[in-house]
């Protein structure tokens, strides 16, 4: 594709029940489509944020069956456009976990892609202890899509931590990072992070993210982003729930790999 495109990235404030959340991110979805955006990413954990770790197992559905994924393939044939959604819990191994599943739908509503997220996050701070192992089992599949915006990477939010994992797939044009960042991790390290994946790649990134306070107590970092192959923020959204649009043009994302061609100067 060589003609400009914009794309959207939504911010929610997800909370325990599901129905809320699929009302909310329907709203968001049909505010990124009236601004023209042909490709949207939902944050992770848009369709709940629960008040037990546990609620993720209620909410689990078959592959390719339930509310959640009916409402993702209904809405973006409603808006004709592309939906990427982080996450939908789906069944694992273990009866007692679920995979935490980025599902990706074209504009006709059709699901083009599954990506289950690799690298679980944990960290304890000095009220809180996060441990995504104990309900979430891992995926061991890196997922890339083609579009009609070009190569797209899948990934979830703590992905974003190793590089590995897009060196793997590139070069790709766009990466998303449907996030859930602590207040804490986020403020660290959320801005540094996103950025480097796309200067690293050259490619631009979507990362939507969870942003403020949850009835379950947790608050979340929030600054959704989309970022430039130059490593700039085109677009942020700071706290609440809200969308952030960019214009992204091909041929810019070529004229910064002419100029400085780290992709093929690798030699690892």
């Amino acid at each position: 594709m060589t003609d400009p495109f914009r794309v959207a990235a939504v911010q929610m404030v997800s909370e325990p029940a599901l129905a809320p959340n699929l009302a909310a991110a329907g709203e968001l979805v049909a505010d990124a489509a009236a601004q023209g955006a042909r490709l949207v990413v939902l944050p992770e954990w848009f369709c709940q944020m629960g008040r037990s770790e546990r609620d993720k197992l209620a909410l689990r559905e078959a592959d390719g069956d339930g509310p959640i994924q009916a409402f993702l393939a209904r809405t973006a044939a409603r808006h004709r456009v592309w939906l990427i959604a982080g996450t939908v819990p789906l069944p694992a191994r273990d009866p007692q976990k679920v995979r935490n599943s980025c599902l990706a739908y074209d504009a006709d509503g059709r699901r083009v892609a599954r990506y289950d997220k690799i690298h679980l996050f944990g960290f304890a701070d000095t009220d809180r202890e996060y441990r995504e192992a104990a309900t979430i089992e891992p995926g061991d599949q890196p997922v890339a899509i083609d579009s009609p915006f070009g190569r797209i990477a899948l990934s979830i939010c703590y992905d974003v931590r190793f590089p590995e994992l897009y060196r793997r797939l590139a070069p790709m044009d766009l990466i998303v990072i449907p996030s859930a960042f602590t207040a804490t991790t986020g403020a660290a390290h959320w801005d540094l992070l996103v950025r480097a994946r796309a200067v690293e790649n050259l490619a631009w990134v979507i990362a939507p993210a969870q942003g403020g306070d949850h009835l379950n107590g947790r608050r979340t970092h929030g600054h959704t982003m989309i970022v430039s192959p130059w490593g700039d923020a085109v677009a942020r959204r700071a706290h609440g729930a809200g969308v952030v649009v960019a214009d992204i043009d091909p041929n810019y994302q070529r004229e910064v790999r002419a100029r400085l061609p780290a992709l093929a100067h690798r030699v690892l």
